[in-house]
């Protein structure tokens, strides 16, 4: 695939070094061009640097948008002619002080997207782990790769960055619509107000998938058959 990337910080850094060590073409694309060339130098594998403008022309198949919240849907918007047709993947957190979600119950940073850019196809993912999590060469965890949920409403762009989940070495998981992308961003708000606030190990919240709906035949606690002997 040809991918364009907006943005120089830590999540375009850790998604792109995958994708150019998968053989995909990467141009990255920030504001400051010093910056965007630095990080297309330690990206290596022939990535190319840019301007916002050039990257996202230059990313034929997806767009990857690692902006803050406050600056995605604006650049999306004066840009949206270079993203007709393409894919448009979000992989932002509208996070503040507090973990609360900026977006304050109105529409996800996904949808506020695709309302600035309407020819794209705008997908949610990547949004879930820290950064350094998506340096890993896999993200694996007791043997298990890690799963990536991932939202949109085209099946070809879902198709297409399940493919860039795959490079990074994760399993997608379909999240539905981007309708829902707003319940992946909620849900890393209260991962990160677990993580870094409380100290807690998120993962330890969920069952396993076999007891997600409850089990057929649950067995009773030992202590409660022993009692019935």
């Amino acid at each position: 695939m040809r991918i364009g990337v907006w943005g120089t910080g830590s999540m375009a850094d850790a998604l792109a070094t995958h994708w150019v060590r998968a053989g995909h073409e990467v141009t990255v694309g920030g504001r400051d061009a010093r910056k965007a060339e630095r990080l297309a130098m330690r990206i290596g594998g022939g990535a190319k640097s840019a301007g916002l403008r050039a990257a996202a022309e230059s990313g034929e198949d997806v767009v990857l948008a690692a902006l803050p919240y406050e600056a995605g849907a604006g650049v999306a918007r004066e840009l949206r002619a270079s993203l007709e047709g393409k894919v448009l993947l979000d992989c932002s957190n509208p996070v503040g002080p507090g973990f609360r979600l900026l977006t304050g119950g109105g529409p996800s940073a996904a949808q506020l997207l695709a309302a600035a850019a309407p020819e794209a196809h705008v997908v949610k993912a990547f949004n879930l782990c820290h950064e350094d999590v998506w340096r890993m060469r896999p993200p694996v965890f007791d043997g298990r790769p890690l799963a990536v949920p991932v939202c949109g409403d085209d099946e070809r762009a879902l198709a297409r960055v399940s493919e860039l989940v795959r490079d990074v070495g994760c399993e997608p998981v379909a999240g539905g619509g981007l309708d829902r992308a707003g319940l992946l961003e909620a849900t890393a708000a209260l991962f990160i107000a677990l993580w870094v606030g409380e100290g807690a190990d998120a993962q330890a919240i969920a069952p396993p998938l076999a007891y997600a709906t409850g089990p057929a035949h649950p067995e009773r606690p030992p202590q409660e058959a022993a009692g019935q002997r």
